[in-house]
C-alpha cells in the first residue's frame, strides 16, 4: 500500500485504473505492487500448476475457489442491498414530502384565496394607460394608495432550514394557481449586496435571464408586454428575521411605489412571533403594509405526521428498534429540534442497515411482487436461507426443519403482525390526542420488547378465545401493567374513561375506519356502536328537556348503563393493546426490517472525528482492505502509507516530538526491508537476476520530501502542531489516547 507515491514508486496507471481512481480516491493510496512481487504470484501460480496433483495444493485451490465464490456472492450482495436502498429511500422522501404538502394544504388554500383577493383590489383601484405602464418611473398617488398587500406566515420553528422545504412548496402551490412566484432568501437582503442583489434574484427569477443592469422598470415592461398582465405577482421572503433590515425596509419602499405597474403581493416568514417586522423595520416602513397573519401547523404537528406515514403505517417495511427510537427522540429533543435533523437521523440510520444487514436487500421488493421473484431464483435464495438461519430471532424461534417455506411464511406473518401493530398504535394515538399526548412518545413506548413480555406474561384471555369481550368474567384478574404504570399508553387508556359520550363516540367511529383489516376488532366496534348510539341519545334527550340541570347527577340507572359503556370500551382497547400490538422486536426475522445499532447512529450523528482519524491512522489497512500490510500485525511494513508509519511512530513520543528522531525513524521504516532484501539477493543468482528490475533506493531528498508531506498531513488533521521559534527542533502532540 503506498505511501504518498513518486514517479518511481508506481508505473503509469492505465484508462481503467485512473478511472477508479477518480471515482474512489483513497485508493490512490496504496502503492503499486512491484515487479517482484508480481513475478512471484505469477511463478507461484506456475509451480501450482505444475505440482496440481498434490492433495494439500488441490485443498487449497478448493479454499481458494469457495473464498472467491463467497467473494462474489457478497459483491452480488452489496449490489442488491444498494439498489433496495435506493428504492426504499426513494419511498420514504416521497412519502415525507407528500406529507407534509399534506399537512400545509388548508393553509396553502387560505394563502391562495388571500392571494387573489388582494390582487382584485389592487386591479380595481386603478386602471393604468400603457404609455403610463411602460414609463421608466412610478405612477405618482397619495400615501394611502401606496400600501403592500402582506402576508405574514407564522412557521414556529427553531431553525429555517425546516422553512426551506415549506417556502418551495407554498410557491409550487401558488404557481400552480397561475401566479408568478419569486422566492427570496435572507443572503438576497445582506448590506454587502444591498438593493440590487435581491433586485436582482428577483429578475433572474421572473424573467429566467441574468441581466448587468438591475432596474424595477424591467420588471414593469415585463409584467406588461410579455402576456403576464392579470396574474398576481408573488414575492416570497423565506425568513425575514435573518434579512438586514435597512435592506428590507428599502425592498418594501421600492415594491410600494411600483405597486400599480407591478401588483406585487409579499409574504413573509416569521419564525417567532408576528410583532417580529416592528423589531426589525421603522414605523415609516410598516406604515406602507398592509399585514394578514397565517399560522403553519407546529413542528410537533409536523413530526407526528411523518412519523405515522413512516415508521408508523408500512410505507417501506423499514423500522427501527426502541433503542434507536429513544435515541432519535432525545436527539430531536436536545439538538437543534428540527424535523430535517430527524430525517437526517432516519436516513443515516437506514444507511447503515443496509450496509450492514446482507437480508436488507428484501426490503426493496417488500410491497411488491419482486420478493416472490427473488425467493423463486434457486441461487439466490439459497445464500439469503445461509444467512437467515443464522439470525438469532429466526433459531429461537423456529423448530424442525429450515427451507424455503418457513422463510417465506416468517416474512408474510411478519408483515402481517407489523400491520396490526401500527393500527393499535394509531388508535391509542386518537385517544391520546384528546390528553396532548405525542405520538413520538406513544412510538418509543410502543417499540419496547420488554413491556410487551411483561404485558404478555400475564393470564389474560385472548379475544379470538371469547366469543364476547364485554362479559363480566372477561376482565383480566389484574390490570394491564402499563395501564399502572401511567406510562403514555396508560394515560391514552385512562382517557377513554374521561372522554364525553359524544366524543367517545367520534373515537369509536375512528377506531372502525383504521380496523378495517383487522376484522375481528372490526366486528367487537361493530357490536359496541348500537349501545353508544342509545346512550347519545339518552344523554341529547336530557339536555334538551332540563338544560337547567345539565350539571346535576344522573339518575342511578343511566349512570350505571354509561358507566358499562366506557367499560366496555376500555377492556376492547386493553386487548387491542395485549393481543396485536407486538413490537417488532419480539417477532422472528425482525433483523431484516429493523435498524438496531444505536452505537453506530450515534456515533455518525454526534461522533468522535478526532477519535475516529486517531483510529484510522492506526489501523489502515483495515480501512483500505490492504493485505500485504495486513500480514505484519503491530509491525510497521514500508508498502503503509506514510501517515499511518508517522502516526504510529508518534506513538512513542510524548507530548513533543523530536523531528529529527522522527525522521530517522521514518527513514528506518521505509530502508530497512530494501537493504534486507538485497542481503538475501547475494544469495542466489536467480534472484539477484529478479532484483536488477527493482526500482532504484529512494534517494534522501525523496525521503524527506515523502516526510514533509505526511507531517503537514497530520497537522491537517490536528494531530500535531508544528515547530515554533522557541523550538524549531520539535513538534507538539495535540491528541493524546483514544
Amino acid at each position: 500500500m503506498a505511501p504518498s507515491a513518486t514517479p518511481i514508486d508506481s508505473s503509469p496507471p492505465s484508462t481503467s485504473s485512473s478511472v477508479d481512481n477518480n471515482l474512489q480516491p483513497f485508493f490512490v493510496l496504496h502503492k503499486a505492487s512491484s515487479g517482484k512481487s508480481e513475478r512471484k504470484s505469477t511463478g507461484s501460480a506456475k509451480t501450482r500448476r505444475r505440482i496440481d496433483l498434490s492433495p494439500s495444493l488441490q485443498m487449497n485451490a478448493k479454499k481458494l475457489e469457495a473464498k472467491r465464490v463467497e467473494e462474489c456472492d457478497d459483491d452480488c450482495y452489496v449490489n442488491l442491498r444498494v439498489e433496495a436502498f435506493e428504492i426504499v429511500w426513494s419511498k420514504i422522501e416521497s412519502t415525507i414530502k407528500n406529507v407534509l404538502r399534506d399537512v400545509n394544504t388548508n393553509v396553502f388554500n387560505e394563502i391562495h384565496r388571500w392571494v387573489c383577493q388582494s390582487f382584485n383590489t389592487i386591479m380595481s383601484s386603478r386602471t393604468i394607460a400603457f404609455h403610463e405602464a411602460t414609463q421608466a418611473f412610478p405612477i405618482i398617488t397619495d400615501a394611502s394608495s401606496k400600501q403592500l398587500f402582506t402576508g405574514l406566515v407564522l412557521t414556529k420553528n427553531m431553525e429555517f432550514v425546516d422553512d426551506l422545504l415549506t417556502f418551495e412548496e407554498l410557491g409550487l402551490h401558488l404557481r400552480s394557481q397561475g401566479c408568478r412566484v419569486a422566492n427570496l432568501s435572507s443572503l438576497d437582503f445582506t448590506a454587502k449586496s444591498g438593493i440590487n442583489g435581491c433586485l436582482r434574484s428577483l429578475l433572474r427569477q421572473f424573467l429566467m435571464a441574468s441581466l448587468d443592469a438591475v432596474d424595477i422598470s424591467i420588471l414593469a415592461s415585463w409584467y406588461r408586454e410579455q402576456g403576464n398582465y392579470g396574474n398576481p405577482v408573488v414575492v416570497i421572503v423565506e425568513d425575514i428575521e435573518r434579512c438586514c433590515g435597512s435592506v428590507m425596509s428599502d425592498f418594501i419602499l421600492m415594491l410600494s411605489e411600483w405597486v400599480f405597474k407591478i401588483p406585487v403581493i409579499l409574504i413573509m416568514g416569521v419564525a417567532t412571533t408576528l410583532d417580529a417586522p416592528r423589531n426589525i423595520l421603522c414605523s415609516d416602513v410598516l406604515q406602507h403594509l398592509n399585514p394578514c397573519k397565517f399560522t403553519l401547523g407546529t413542528p410537533t404537528e409536523r413530526m407526528d405526521a411523518v412519523i405515522e406515514a413512516v415508521l408508523v403505517k408500512p410505507c417501506s417495511g423499514f423500522s427501527v428498534s426502541h433503542k434507536v427510537a429513544l435515541f432519535m427522540r432525545n436527539y430531536f429533543a436536545r439538538q437543534d429540534g428540527t424535523l430535517t435533523s430527524f430525517i437526517r437521523a432516519l436516513k443515516i440510520a437506514c444507511v447503515q442497515h443496509f450496509s450492514m444487514e446482507p437480508l436488507s436487500f428484501i426490503l426493496g421488493g417488500i410491497s411488491s411482487e419482486e420478493n416472490e421473484q427473488v425467493l423463486q431464483d434457486g441461487l439466490l435464495l439459497q445464500m439469503l436461507l445461509k444467512h437467515a438461519f443464522d439470525l438469532p430471532s429466526f433459531v429461537r424461534n423456529t423448530t424442525g426443519e429450515h427451507n424455503g417455506e418457513i422463510f417465506t411464511h416468517g416474512l408474510l406473518e411478519m408483515k402481517k403482525l407489523l400491520k396490526h401493530w401500527g393500527i393499535v398504535v394509531l388508535c391509542l394515538y386518537e385517544a391520546g390526542k384528546y390528553d396532548k399526548i405525542r405520538l413520538l412518545d406513544l412510538l418509543c413506548e410502543a417499540l419496547d420488547p420488554e413491556l410487551h413480555n411483561f404485558r404478555t406474561s400475564d393470564t389474560h384471555t385472548k379475544i379470538e378465545e371469547e366469543p364476547c369481550p364485554f362479559s363480566s368474567n372477561y376482565r383480566c384478574h389484574q390490570q394491564y401493567p402499563v395501564f399502572r404504570k401511567g406510562g403514555f399508553i396508560g394515560r391514552a387508556l385512562r382517557k377513554v374513561r374521561d372522554l364525553p359520550i359524544v366524543q367517545l363516540c367520534k373515537l369509536l367511529q375512528r377506531w372502525e375506519e383504521l380496523t378495517v383489516d383487522v376484522i375481528k376488532i372490526h366486528e367487537k366496534l361493530k357490536e359496541l356502536r348500537p349501545v353508544l348510539k342509545s346512550e347519545n341519545d339518552k344523554s341529547s334527550k336530557e339536555d334538551m328537556t332540563n338544560i337547567s340541570k345539565r350539571q346535576a347527577s344522573r339518575s342511578q340507572l343511566n349512570m350505571e348503563d354509561t358507566k358499562a359503556v366506557y367499560e366496555k370500551a376500555t377492556i376492547l382497547m386493553e386487548c387491542m393493546v395485549r393481543d396485536y400490538m407486538q413490537p417488532i422486536e419480539s417477532i422472528p426475522l425482525h433483523e431484516v426490517f429493523c435498524f438496531k445499532n444505536v452505537e453506530k447512529l450515534q456515533s455518525a450523528l454526534i461522533g468522535d472525528p478526532r477519535r475516529r482519524i486517531q483510529v484510522d491512522l492506526l489501523e489502515s489497512h483495515i480501512i483500505l482492505r490492504c493485505r500485504c500490510c495486513s500480514g505484519g500485525g503491530n509491525t510497521l511494513l514500508p508498502t503503509m502509507h506514510d501517515t499511518s508509519i508517522m502516526y504510529n511512530l508518534a506513538q512513542e513520543h510524548g507530548d513533543l516530538i523530536n523531528l529529527h528522531d522522527w525522521y530517522q525513524s521514518f527513514k528506518s521504516t521505509v530502508l530497512f526491508p530494501r537493504s534486507k532484501r538485497k542481503q538475501k539477493s547475494k544469495q542466489s543468482p536467480s534472484k539477484k537476476r529478479k532484483n536488477l528490475t527493482e526500482p532504484e533506493n529512494l534517494s534522501e531528498a525523496a525521503i524527506q520530501a515523502r516526510f514533509c508531506r505526511a507531517v503537514a498531513e497530520l497537522q491537517i488533521t490536528g494531530l500535531i502542531r508544528m515547530p515554533t521559534k522557541r523550538r524549531p527542533d520539535f513538534v507538539q502532540r495535540v491528541a493524546f489516547g483514544l
